[in-house]
């Protein structure tokens, strides 16, 4: 599209700003503290140990999908429609508490069959666990759906930390300190509470009981709500948000899939290894995405609420090209810091699989920018179509990973190249097919020059530090910065103008 030169107030771009920052700030320094357990866990598990983790979380954010289908976004759409909100939030929360309850049941009665399902017959506590933490999760979804809506960002920020200090905290205890307490005691009180033969076990117990403390800290929301569904109002709900079970789904196909099929695709011996090293790799990779979460979790309620002014759609084409500007700038802090930094976030045996980050940070951008793009979809409530590209995306996940990952393994290369790769293509398949959709059916004049000006001369610049990489760590670091500045003062200089209103 040709570049618009419509003028824009600031003043929303900057509250949405100050959003994201709220909501941000929890999820940076809880990444971080993430962060510091994926430096312990990468030290102190095996690459199958670890890879048996992560095929747990993968199984995990699919069903969290199912288990929330949709509802969140459904809130946020209807309690910008409906005059009673308290209606909005008291359908959708019954609603979650009786499928919910249902998913419980059946996976305390299946737990054994479910876990031999997953290959691990020995392990049907880890299933118990795991359909705790999902079903808490769950319940806590249109809580926190209420507090972004009410832009209650602080409160959100503050239960989301305190979710994730729990977490790790407890992490750290169980897999740090209670070894030490049991070596110097091991008759003591100590031996109530652990056992030196657990080791997974407790990453994951520490989860359950941080959402534990999370539903408590949510609970006044649901005690103060009217315990009725209204029939009327609850079918509309589903209708909106059934399409967007559907997104959902494929979506967490898109973004964690990748990992189950290297563990059933590869051979036996190496597969929960490879598992482990794909998915330790991803955590840096994800510095992107922690962006676009606390992003997304003030741009919904944002974009639904200015949709009815005049400028909405000036202001979201405003809104993109600073998105692009950031995440490149977060892209670019990553890569040319990674062999001096934020490689050693990682054991030196997972370093191996480093190739896949770069692929994998720039396919996290194109899955960034698709965010932005598709909210046409909710906005018109066209949610269907968020399905139909959802759906897009995980067959061409699929295909590829299914191509790649044993014709890596059969030429001695690893399959998980093959998984980024393909992670890669669907979301850039996505990103552009979004874009053209809404050009259709919800026209925004985005400028597609500084789409690619910004995020091409990223990649250049990374591309320069490859192949200019100084040998000497401090020159390289100088180096880098030096790329990182140019690429920061070249930006300034382009938005310099809207800046200056910005600010």
């Amino acid at each position: 599209m040709q570049k618009t030169n419509n003028f824009v107030p600031m003043n929303p771009i900057k509250k949405l700003a100050g959003q994201t920052a709220i909501y941000g700030l929890p999820t940076i320094l809880g990444r971080f503290l993430q962060y510091l357990l994926v430096i312990l866990l990468t030290r102190v598990f095996s690459k199958e140990a670890y890879g048996t983790i992560s095929v747990f979380y993968s199984y995990a954010a699919f069903l969290m999908v199912v288990l929330t289908y949709g509802m969140e976004t459904a809130f946020f759409r209807f309690s910008e429609n409906e005059e009673n909100k308290d209606r909005v939030f008291s359908t959708g929360m019954l609603s979650l508490l009786m499928t919910t309850g249902v998913f419980l049941l059946l996976t305390n009665i299946y737990a054994t069959r479910i876990a031999t399902w997953m290959d691990y017959p020995e392990h049907a506590n880890y299933v118990l666990w795991f359909s705790w933490i999902l079903g808490l999760d769950a319940i806590s979804a249109i809580p926190f759906a209420r507090l972004r809506a009410r832009n209650k960002a602080v409160r959100f920020a503050v239960i989301k930390f305190v979710n994730i200090l729990s977490n790790v905290g407890l992490t750290l205890f169980f897999i740090l300190l209670c070894p030490l307490i049991y070596q110097a005691a091991p008759g003591g009180l100590i031996s109530y509470l652990y056992r030196p033969d657990w080791g997974i076990e407790y990453v994951f117990i520490a989860n359950l009981v941080a959402s534990v403390v999370t539903l408590l800290l949510l609970a006044p929301l649901v005690i103060k709500m009217q315990w009725k569904i209204h029939p009327l109002l609850w079918k509309k709900m589903l209708f909106y948000a059934f399409p967007l079970l559907f997104a959902g789904m494929a979506g967490i196909v898109n973004e964690t899939f990748d990992r189950l099929l290297l563990r059933y695709l590869l051979p036996p011996g190496i597969a929960e290894a490879q598992v482990g090293i794909y998915s330790a790799c991803y955590k840096i990779s994800i510095l992107i995405t922690l962006f676009v979460q606390a992003y997304r979790f003030a741009a919904e309620p944002f974009f639904f609420a200015q949709s009815g002014k005049k400028d909405a759609r000036i202001l979201y084409a405003r809104i993109m090209d600073f998105f692009i500007i950031v995440i490149s700038v977060v892209f670019l802090v990553t890569l040319l810091y990674l062999d001096d930094v934020f490689i050693f976030l990682i054991g030196s045996k997972f370093r191996e699989g480093k190739e896949v980050i770069p692929i994998l940070m720039l396919a996290n951008i194109f899955l960034g920018i698709y965010y932005n793009l598709s909210i046409w979809y909710k906005l018109t409530g066209k949610t269907m179509w968020g399905a139909y590209l959802a759906v897009f995306g995980a067959v061409i996940t699929l295909i590829f990973n299914f191509y790649w990952i044993p014709r890596s393994a059969d030429h001695l290369i690893h399959g998980y190249l093959g998984s980024a790769w393909a992670t890669f293509i669907c979301y850039g398949s996505m990103m552009v097919l979004a874009y053209f959709l809404g050009q259709v059916y919800y026209p925004v004049r985005y400028n597609i020059l500084k789409f690619f000006g910004y995020i091409g001369f990223a990649v250049a610049l990374y591309f320069i530090s490859v192949m200019l990489r100084p040998d000497h760590t401090v020159i390289r670091i100088l180096f880098n910065t030096g790329l990182l500045v140019c690429y920061v003062s070249i930006a300034y200089l382009v938005e310099r103008k809207h800046l200056s209103a910005f600010r």
